[in-house]
């Protein structure tokens, strides 16, 4: 057992510790040797991409262009480590079920498809047709195919993605839920009607020109270590960094890039932020807004400031939106972002003085109830000076898994546009269905009333990413069939339906043989660049198959006589897959031959050419409101005799989304341990408490139900007052499904009513010693 404490870390992000962390990721899992060929490989024209996150590559050609947790996911996909038929022969499913997340994980990659027996409580091996024959069975079965639920992680390529929604909606249901439900579906949901994307305008090269770039809710040290590297260079050459955040985070104040070599020899580092700005958890609005009101203040007094060309030309809504600004007062907005006017005022100077802004979010925003009203305040910000459609300029919603936002764009969507339908209808000759189907939250609900009685997962862990832990395991075991298409063990194996299966898949740097030959598979990141992926690893096991023939096998099996689309002659070649989605999609025409070219192509973004695909045919300002109905306002109006904090759920360092890497959270100082919540030590004295004490965490909700998490370990922490952090999974228990962004759907999971309490089973103890004293 790796020993646990609490260390305050001195260092800069990256670094030394960032090389031997890389080092130890490699041994771990048994290929040091390996391990460099394949890292090589990563983000390379002739290589595959990297299974992280979505933040783009330089020119996609640059040698070690990866970073300290792209490693971590390369090696774990990559490990010498297997778990086959053995490891399932030796444990029932119920004693899978009490190991930890990450003792599940760290078995290895699987190497057969797997059926569950429910007379001896274990997975047992079955051949592939008969497990796309089971499938298929239960699938027919359903009275209405809106009775099956697909859903897709965001690690799975354009092609699986493609063949997947054609597959299912071929079938008859537009059931989506996708991991886009859980993190940025308010960055579409709040700039489409306004800008007309739902993706961010700007591209790497925007980074370069900008004279500030603005970061709310964001930690790239842990989440997009390789942006770390693009704010480094741009406050080497003078750009000024803003960063809103409630937690100190080491990636936004200093960094130190492992692969400049004087840098590392003198054990120097880099500034990020030039301002860092700590506002209350939920506080981004009121935050906005100020710089907007100061903004508006300077124009009125000074002139000059409002590109009023730009607010003349091509948008609608300033006039109610500037009423907006002038009627706010400072000390709302003082009291809501927890910030001084004076704060406020400086961010505001900050983006006045420069020219070309960018605006880059995370989970931070996206994860709140007014987070679609956050959003659409940012790009007013923005639109204000004209900084959208120009070098340098523009919103950045930074988002997570390395595909998610190109699975959108391949139409994994719940509410799909009728353009997309017909043009499915106009290629392939079937009439797909109209209606929409559920987000993952709406997905949770029809399985438990038992609606849902077929769940199919392509990638992901939804039993660990998920909001009201218990409810959603709830909703799993009522489903008569869950199926799952992974590259290892996790959560949500153990948690299944009445009948299960595992399907293992190849990974993403593995060579993918088909009968045309090794194929390559696309992906988009966050800026819209979409390029090829090739692996160069021999398969974990011979059993295994891509994505795509997944899909494809299970399409031929379910649909049968009934679809007229030539399955598995698609996969045999993917440049098929690929011919396909051009005629679906007028963006991706010649597809195959762009993709070809080194570094791939950027999909067209109309809003960074300012035409703007909204109702009213111009960019839309909305006045923005600052919430005073959050659940944390209503649930102190409610516990006024209580102390009610606001949590934030986060990731740690050894962590990317719910894969847990290792037990260690390196800058936040936290080691051998994840039961732990951040907390100010003002917090902690006024619960009569002290740093180190053992804490039940309890939700303050309306439902009347008890939603808790026990037994973790107070950490004083640079957070403000009245606000905690503590990691997830370990947390969704407390995140209810009713807490939801409106207007979004997304699980509102950085932002949550809760009370401490002494953990029981110390209270008890403390009682006993008393008495024998």
């Amino acid at each position: 057992m790796k020993q646990q404490k609490i260390e305050f870390y001195k260092g800069p992000a990256g670094g030394w510790g960032a090389l031997n962390s890389v080092k130890n990721a490699l041994l771990r899992q048994d290929i040091p040797l390996k391990g460099a060929k394949t890292l090589l490989s990563a983000n390379q024209p002739d290589g595959f991409d990297c299974p992280g996150c979505a933040w783009p590559d330089r020119d996609h050609a640059s040698t070690f262009e990866f970073c300290e947790n792209g490693v971590k996911a390369v090696a774990s996909e990559a490990t010498a480590r297997r778990a086959g038929p053995e490891l399932f022969e030796r444990h029932t499913v119920a004693e899978l079920a009490e190991q930890s997340d990450f003792w599940l994980e760290d078995q290895g990659r699987l190497t057969h498809p797997m059926v569950y027996d429910a007379a001896s409580d274990r997975y047992r091996p079955i051949a592939w047709d008969d497990a796309f024959s089971l499938i298929a069975r239960h699938l027919n079965a359903l009275p209405d195919p809106n009775q099956a639920i697909f859903y897709t992680s965001g690690r799975a390529s354009n092609e699986a993605a493609f063949l997947y929604q054609l597959f299912v909606r071929q079938y008859g249901t537009n059931n989506f839920p996708d991991c886009s439900n859980m993190c940025h579906e308010p960055s579409g949901s709040g700039m489409r009607p306004q800008i007309g994307v739902g993706k961010g305008t700007v591209t790497l090269h925007d980074f370069e020109r900008a004279d500030a770039i603005f970061i709310f809710g964001q930690n790239p040290g842990t989440n997009h270590p390789r942006m770390l590297g693009e704010l480094r260079e741009a406050h080497k050459r003078g750009a000024r960094i803003v960063s809103f955040n409630p937690l100190r985070e080491r990636g936004l104040e200093r960094f130190a890039d492992p692969q400049d070599k004087l840098e590392m020899a003198t054990m120097g580092s880099t500034p990020i932020s030039t301002h860092y700005f700590q506002l209350r958890v939920g506080g981004d609005m009121a935050a906005v807004k100020g710089m907007m009101k100061h903004v508006l203040e300077r124009e009125d007094t000074i002139g000059g400031v409002l590109d009023h060309v730009f607010i003349a030309q091509h948008t609608t809504g300033f006039e109610a939106m500037a009423q907006s600004l002038r009627a706010e007062s400072w000390t709302l907005l003082e009291e809501e972002s927890g910030l001084t006017e004076a704060q406020l005022r400086a961010a505001g100077d900050v983006y006045i003085g420069a020219r070309s802004v960018i605006a880059c979010w995370g989970m931070g925003i996206t994860q709140h109830k007014h987070a679609v009203d956050t959003i659409q305040a940012i790009v007013s910000l923005l639109m204000m000076r004209g900084n959208i459609g120009r070098e340098g300029a523009g919103p950045c919603p930074v988002r997570g898994h390395s595909n998610v936002q190109g699975d959108r764009t391949m139409g994994i969507w719940e509410k799909p546009p009728a353009e997309l339908l017909n043009r499915l209808r106009d290629v392939f000759g079937f009439e797909p269905p109209r209606a929409h189907g559920v987000d993952t939250v709406e997905a949770i609900r029809l399985m438990l009333d038992g609606g849902g009685k077929v769940f199919f997962a392509l990638g992901g862990n939804f039993a660990a990413a998920t909001p009201d832990t218990y409810e959603t395991w709830k909703a799993l075991r009522r489903c008569d069939l869950t199926v799952h298409v992974t590259t290892k063990l996790n959560r949500s194996h153990v948690v299944h339906g009445r009948e299960a299966l595992i399907l293992p898949c190849l990974g993403r740097t593995e060579i993918d043989m088909q009968a045309a030959g090794p194929q390559g598979v696309t992906v988009e990141d966050s800026m819209s660049m979409v390029h090829i992926s090739m692996g160069i690893n021999p398969p974990a096991s011979e059993h295994l198959l891509s994505e795509p023939a997944i899909i494809a096998r299970l399409a031929a099996a379910t649909l049968g006589e009934r679809s007229r689309i030539d399955w598995l002659g698609l996969v045999e070649d993917y440049s098929r897959i690929r011919d396909l989605i051009e005629q679906v999609f007028p963006d991706f025409k010649n597809f195959n031959q762009r993709v070809a070219q080194p570094g791939g192509f950027r999909l067209r973004n109309t809003a960074s050419e300012r035409v703007w695909a909204t109702a009213t045919g111009k960019a839309n300002f909305y006045p923005p409101v600052v919430p005073l109905d959050t659940p944390s306002h209503e649930a102190r109006a409610r516990l006024k005799d209580s102390v009610v904090f606001t949590l934030l759920t986060t990731r740690s360092h050894d962590q990317y989304n719910t894969t847990i890497y290792g037990m260690d959270d390196r800058y936040r100082g936290v080691y051998g341990q994840r039961r732990v919540v951040f907390i100010h030590p003002e917090d902690i004295r006024q619960l009569g408490m002290k740093d180190g004490d053992w804490v039940d965490i309890q939700t303050v909700w309306s439902d009347g139900q008890e939603r808790r998490a026990d037994r973790f370990k107070l950490v004083a922490y640079d957070i403000p007052r009245g606000n905690l952090a503590a990691y997830y999974p370990e947390t969704n228990p407390l995140v209810p499904l009713s807490a939801v962004a409106e207007a979004a759907g997304t699980p509102t999971s950085k932002s949550i009513p809760v009370i401490l309490e002494p953990h029981v089973q110390a209270v008890a103890v403390a009682e006993a010693l008393g008495a024998a004293a």
